[in-house]
């Protein structure tokens, strides 16, 4: 394996010895790159894939609990074991798909996009076995085979297909203001992938969404590989020695900025699980207020990008991340005082803490980006960062499933109990828990990415 650079690989785990804010003290490849020109066009063309992506990632996690403990009577417990099982599964397995996946951009474009149809049919059928399944003829054991099977498929067919996408953005370099272009919107189509795919299961049903998701893949796919094919060809490099799946941890500033991420995700993710259980017997909210409910928060979380952006440019990417980490302490808290009827409320806290949101979409992957760019490995090891990145990002809904449903099992608490100590259970959970975790993650942003000086602008 080729060496990289003292400068930027340090030889034992301690602080790096450049900021990662020094454009002077980046890697000589990173700052010596000429900045390009990003259409919006080209920018949506590529982001486009984003929004059927965004159907296999948080929006199943809002939506099976609750959908296989009603219709079905699997158990909490049970849904979080499998729920964790399978994400950790398919997490472990990223770093190593990201690997794979520069190898398949050192090889050819043709490569890549054969690939890539491959793993977006399975995206589809993974995605239409889980919600789609055979309501009769199965044992509750085969039942939970079948949701095993179909959750397996779903979360590989869609981390090799995100790594793949992901990693496309990451190779293509041209500067701070080229690569927030493709990440926003990803990011910001990847939203109303998330709006829409827990939105539209209420309203039209499960059948139409599968339809929907199937379309979508088809035409983001295409955008992507048509967009992508005249740009890939100067990015392939064929000679360059393959790096190792655990290369990126070698880096302290990524071990740090991936334990905040972890932190900060986890905290997140609670919620999202929870969300439809706090809504129906905690503020026994008609189910017509559902969407409503999840819409605003997510819409909400669109329009604030703009806000966020300029609020980088102001204030630097670590220190905007820790302010919208603060915001969504001080909306969310606000869940602990609401009960029966304070469904209004209940609207108002989706809208600031969406407002939040906006900066757990702008900012993270932005940091990721210029950290590979600090670190000289922009078209060696691309992937493996994302790998890395896909990992924890599962890491966090696994952890969310399969500790908070076993948690609230434990305390007591099943779908449709009221009384008052189930509700206090489920509002520790559902309001208390991400909050402290916030604050955790705040904490650990101050003191590894801008104490320090590990902030990037």
């Amino acid at each position: 394996m080729r060496e990289a650079p003292t400068k930027q690989v340090p030889s034992t785990y301690q602080t790096p010895m450049t900021p990662l804010d020094s454009h002077a003290d980046a890697a000589p490849d990173a700052a010596a790159e000429t900045p390009a020109v990003v259409t919006s066009g080209a920018a949506a063309q590529y982001g486009l894939l984003g929004l059927p992506l965004a159907f296999v990632a948080l929006p199943v996690y809002v939506h099976l609990p609750h959908f296989y403990a009603q219709q079905f009577g699997l158990s909490l417990s049970l849904l979080g074991l499998i729920l964790l099982a399978t994400r950790c599964l398919d997490g472990f397995v990223d770093p190593w798909l990201g690997r794979a996946a520069d190898t398949l951009y050192r090889h050819s474009w043709q490569r890549v996009a054969g690939v890539a149809s491959v793993l977006a049919c399975a995206l589809a059928l993974g995605f239409v076995a889980l919600f789609l399944p055979p309501e009769t003829g199965l044992s509750m054991n085969e039942r939970v085979v079948w949701l095993v099977g179909a959750l397996v498929l779903s979360h590989l067919a869609y981390s090799g297909l995100g790594v793949l996408h992901q990693a496309w953005a990451a190779r293509q370099g041209g500067g701070e203001v080229a690569q927030s272009r493709w990440v926003t919107w990803r990011e910001g189509l990847g939203l109303l992938g998330v709006l829409m795919a827990t939105t539209l299961p209420s309203l039209v049903g499960w059948l139409v969404t599968s339809v929907v998701l199937c379309a979508l893949l088809a035409i983001g796919l295409w955008a992507w590989l048509r967009g992508a094919e005249g740009r890939v060809g100067d990015r392939v490099e064929q000679n360059q020695t393959a790096r190792g799946a655990l290369w990126p941890l070698r880096y302290p500033a990524f071990r740090r900025l991936l334990a905040v991420f972890i932190v900060n995700g986890f905290a997140s993710a609670i919620p999202a699980t929870l969300v439809l259980f706090f809504v129906q017997d905690a503020l026994q909210a008609p189910a017509s207020w559902e969407p409503l409910f999840l819409g605003l928060y997510f819409v909400s979380g669109a329009l604030s990008l703009p806000l966020w952006l300029k609020a980088v440019a102001r204030f630097g990417l670590a220190k905007t991340w820790r302010l919208g980490m603060l915001l969504s302490i001080a909306a969310f808290i606000g869940v602990l005082m609401l009960g029966q009827g304070d469904a209004v409320w209940f609207l108002l806290i989706c809208m600031t803490s969406g407002l939040a949101l906006g900066a757990d979409l702008a900012v993270p992957g932005a940091l990721l980006n210029r950290l590979i760019d600090a670190c000289g490995e922009r078209q060696k090891s691309d992937g493996a960062f994302v790998g890395w990145w896909h990992f924890a990002t599962k890491l966090n809904l696994a952890l969310a499933a399969g500790l908070s449903l076993p948690l609230l099992d434990w305390l007591g608490y099943a779908p449709g109990q009221q009384d008052a100590q189930a509700l206090s259970a489920l509002l520790v959970a559902y309001g208390l828990i991400p909050c402290v975790l916030k604050g955790l993650a705040a904490f650990a942003a101050t003191r590894w990415l801008i104490a320090d000086k590990l902030q990037l602008r």
